[in-house]
């Protein structure tokens, strides 16, 4: 793990997507952090460990989706497929399948397997399934302020956590998608699915894959834009004030959200199916809602550890 000394930093953007606004002062205290997202190698010793199941390895039941097809009601997961050409880029349907069999030990379905992937970011990890895990190591997911605090890796205001230019020199930073999402990937960066943790440069704290690779799971309810942290009365909540900075905050309970009747948790990252041409989130800042109940092939997590007391490092017990 590496030592994120607190501190305060201007958290959001205004210049990209809707839901990053507005830009407010937060500050964090200290904390420690994963150097990388859990690997399938540590997340295949915590199953080992306990006989866990996730929850894409669990069987559905008809009263929790009423709404859905009886023959979906299986075991599985979202598996991306790659389109032959271009389509709607407004229909997720169109490269996002349903896959009975699919898990974290089957991330593409049954057939699929681990083999060369131990150092990968685990995936088809639901939100419970990253707590658990979390617990089992004596850690905590981050909030959405910390894990954004620590992405930014010093660098406060960059557009990427690296700076304010995608691929200086010509140089691939992150693993992200290059070309016309989602039937055109040039690989520049070398990749078309995940990547070994640590396969390209860390951040200023050290840190690997907080951008691209996999979108990462972070404790906090999603709302819409960011608010007052706590405010369970509405998707929005008012700004946070300008002047103020606000000290780790966190949104514990979820918005009202008419169009879905489970909960989302923010994720943060992007990942290496983020295109500028469709989802160009792999920022500090960017965020997305996802569905606790969802496990995808490009998305997992890492934890942390709050000290009592930040005043020195040393090194955490866990």
């Amino acid at each position: 793990m590496a030592w994120i000394p607190g501190g305060e930093f201007a958290m959001g953007c205004d210049d990209f997507y809707p839901e990053e606004r507005p830009v407010h002062r937060v500050a964090v205290d200290g904390f420690w952090i994963d150097a990388g997202p859990v690997t399938v190698s540590e997340f295949g010793r915590f199953v080992g460990a306990t006989g866990y199941r996730t929850v894409a390895e669990r069987p559905l039941h008809a009263a929790d989706y009423p709404d859905a097809d009886p023959a979906l009601l299986v075991p599985g997961s979202l598996v991306f497929r790659r389109t032959a050409g271009p389509v709607d880029v407004g229909d997720f349907r169109q490269w996002w399948a349903y896959v009975p069999g699919a898990c974290w030990r089957h991330p593409e379905g049954p057939g699929s397997d681990l083999r060369g992937r131990d150092q990968h970011p685990v995936t088809q990890v639901a939100y419970a399934d990253a707590e658990a895990y979390a617990a089992w190591a004596g850690k905590l997911l981050p909030t959405e302020a910390e894990w954004e605090f620590a992405a930014r890796g010093g660098l406060d205001g960059a557009v990427y956590v690296w700076g304010d230019e995608f691929a200086p020199g010509g140089r691939q930073l992150a693993n992200t998608w290059q070309g016309q999402f989602p039937w055109q990937n040039l690989l520049l960066d070398g990749y078309e699915g995940t990547s070994p943790v640590g396969a390209f440069p860390p951040n200023g704290y050290g840190l690997y894959d907080m951008a691209g690779n996999v979108w990462e799971w972070t404790s906090d309810f999603f709302r819409p834009r960011h608010g007052v942290a706590g405010q369970p009365d509405s998707g929005q909540g008012p700004a946070p004030a300008p002047c103020c900075a606000v000290r780790n905050p966190v949104v514990a309970e979820p918005g009202r959200d008419p169009t879905s009747l489970i909960p989302r948790r923010v994720i943060k990252g992007g990942s290496h199916l983020c295109a500028p041409n469709y989802c160009l989130r792999y920022r500090p800042a960017a965020r997305q809602g996802e569905a606790i109940d969802t496990a995808t092939g490009h998305l997992g997590f890492r934890c942390i550890v709050r000290e009592p007391t930040a005043d020195a490092p040393g090194t955490p017990a866990h």
